[in-house]
């Protein structure tokens, strides 16, 4: 749940601080009335996120048990893509986010208010895909479903409040250190996402190698004990995972963790 939370928030307060940047300046230049236009743009790009995160939940309902694993599997590839994608993207280009932004709005003031609406869900709907699939595949490693929905609509909840407070001016947060906590934090759901990912080959019999189990904490933490299920559901822990698990976590954990945390030029959200 944890963990879905924290996606959550992060995906969803890049999305507020896009709405923020985007309805700040029109009103800034004098365009509330356009401020219409761009909310449509972002309505329609939740709506198609939306529609992904179901499409992924239903399809796969009905599929034999092997080609479901493989796809799960190849799912969760994806997914750790795009987390890692976005944590590395908005560290280094959230210093030139509002900068896009404003030039994107005023070039499609200069045109029709459809521009200005496909600029809103060009912006919105990236962080959209990336949330629908990055929260499935999240619920899918931590086996929490219905915990992993509810935390993840508080998750959004609490980044739609806090976007609001942002464009009314009434909370200020250090959004550099926040992204770089949270990066953090995603690096280990992604290890963990990614280790179920290969769970799932091992599973479907696609990849047979290093599939014995590289330890069993069963007899200490129980499986489906309120410790498993926190550890679980936060962290990704795993009580028994099979060699090639553990290969995958320690690998991806170390690489890219070490890659993100690597000292880089201060970045400045403007």
């Amino acid at each position: 749940m944890l963990g879905s939370y924290l996606i959550g928030i992060r995906e969803g307060l890049e999305a507020a601080l896009i709405i923020s940047i985007l309805a700040s300046y029109l009103k800034k230049v004098g365009q509330q009335k356009q401020i219409r236009s761009m909310l449509s743009g972002v309505v329609a790009a939740i709506a198609v996120s939306i529609i992904v995160g179901l499409v992924l939940s239903l399809s796969l309902q009905n599929l034999p048990a092997h080609t479901q694993e493989n796809i799960t599997g190849f799912a969760s590839i994806l997914a750790v893509i795009f987390i890692t994608w976005m944590i590395f993207w908005m560290a280094r280009n959230s210093h030139k986010l509002a900068v896009n932004l404003r030039s994107g709005v005023d070039r499609a003031l200069a045109g029709s208010s459809l521009g200005l609406t496909a600029v809103a869900f060009l912006a919105v709907i990236r962080e959209g895909i990336e949330t629908s699939i990055s929260l499935w595949t999240a619920a899918k490693a931590t086996g929490g479903d219905q915990a992993s929905v509810i935390g993840a609509v508080l998750g959004l909840l609490s980044a739609a409040i806090i976007g609001y407070l942002m464009y009314r001016g009434s909370v200020k947060i250090n959004l550099s250190l926040f992204f770089k906590i949270t990066g953090a934090y995603l690096v280990l759901i992604a290890a963990s996402i990614f280790a179920y990912a290969f769970g799932e080959f091992n599973e479907s019999g696609l990849i047979t190698w290093l599939n014995g189990p590289s330890y069993d904490l069963s007899g200490v933490i129980q499986v489906g004990s309120v410790a498993e299920v926190i550890l679980k559901g936060a962290f990704g822990f795993m009580v028994a995972p099979t060699l090639l698990q553990s290969v995958a976590w320690v690998s991806f954990a170390v690489i890219i963790g070490s890659s993100y945390l690597l000292p880089r030029k201060k970045i400045v959200i403007k």
